[in-house]
């Protein structure tokens, strides 16, 4: 017997009670905050300001994500424990990308810059997994692409964005950086 469902905003939701549906309402605005600060963190310069604000917002908006997936993947494992663990790798990452960036060990830009990025490749994978077959144009993907769609664009920008940002320079001594 399938699980009983109900319909919020045209999206199937899984009726699972109250304590499920309370930690999906503040995951669902956590991942928007993460979704919104994070674009706007990797879009914004990177020096004093703007960037380090957004991303302690970003780093905060993972930790909620992380904490209502457990929530939910606790009261319905059978059904969750894959998001679970995007939910683990995407908060481990963005930790670690804090971490780095405040130790500034050698080449940090570099490891800071690919963590936030996984965190955030992360964060999209585990949307586009559980709500692909419910959105126009992703229902028409096969569900493997919810999973490797999100990498195969997220890591060239990435690459990109480490490069523009100087993380591959190399001093006169032709050492990287």
């Amino acid at each position: 017997m399938p699980d009983p469902t109900i319909v919020i905003l045209g999206l199937e939701v899984p009726d699972a009670g109250p304590v499920f549906l309370t930690a999906l309402a503040v995951h669902v605005a956590a991942g928007l905050a993460g979704v919104s600060t994070g674009a706007l963190a990797a879009f914004s310069p990177k020096r004093p300001g703007r960037h380090p604000l957004v991303g302690r917002i970003y780093l905060g908006a993972i930790v909620v994500v992380f904490a209502t997936a457990t929530v939910m993947a606790l009261i319905r494992w059978e059904h969750n424990a894959h998001l679970f663990a995007l939910a683990v790798l995407a908060c481990a990452a963005a930790m670690f990308g804090w971490r780095i960036r405040r130790r500034r060990s050698r080449r940090w830009l570099v490891w800071h810059g690919a963590a936030m990025a996984l965190s955030y490749i992360t964060l999209l994978t585990g949307f586009y997994v559980d709500n692909g077959r419910q959105l126009p144009v992703w229902d028409r993907l096969p569900h493997l692409a919810y999973w490797l769609l999100p990498l195969a664009i997220g890591i060239p920008l990435t690459w990109r964005a480490l490069a523009r940002n100087g993380a591959f320079k190399r001093t006169a001594t032709g050492r990287s950086v």
